[in-house]
């Protein structure tokens, strides 16, 4: 079965029927509840999740109660959560300043330590230029937008 890393962009577009990206999101996410895909997300990207649905301009506004809702019944019911272990988080740091990273690529490595960290086939994001400028050569083709 394929296993897919779905960062925090597509996660939030699935969940979220007037985001621009929901359909191609959609379809992704619909493949896992299906089960014929296996889907990951890292801790970080939940609780990522909650902050956009709750703060994003959205019409109707999504409310927390509504946000833990989607979150449950479209995410967390689908899809299984990674942890990095406190050397994997330093272990980025690390790279981050060695390569003199500024701002949100680091969140970007996190999610790809997560993915790489689950053997995945494949890392669905909206971000693509983003994640590819850091991830390993040989793990650069396997991400790609829904």
């Amino acid at each position: 079965m394929a296993k897919w890393y779905l960062d925090t962009s597509v996660l939030v577009a699935s969940a979220v029927r007037q985001h621009v990206h929901n359909a191609p999101a959609r379809e992704v996410v619909e493949t896992l509840i299906r089960g014929e895909s296996q889907g990951y997300l890292s801790t970080h990207s939940l609780t990522e999740v909650y902050s956009v649905m709750t703060r994003a301009p959205f019409r109707p506004r999504i409310y927390p109660g509504a946000a833990l809702r989607l979150i449950e019944d479209q995410i967390l019911r689908h899809m299984t959560l990674v942890s990095l272990d406190e050397n994997e988080y330093i272990d980025i740091v690390r790279r981050a300043a060695n390569e003199g990273w500024i701002g949100g690529r680091i969140h970007d490595a996190v999610h790809l330590q997560c993915a790489l960290k689950m053997k995945c086939d494949r890392v669905y994001t909206f971000n693509i230029r983003d994640f590819r400028a850091i991830a390993p050569t040989d793990f650069a083709d396997k991400i790609s937008a829904p």
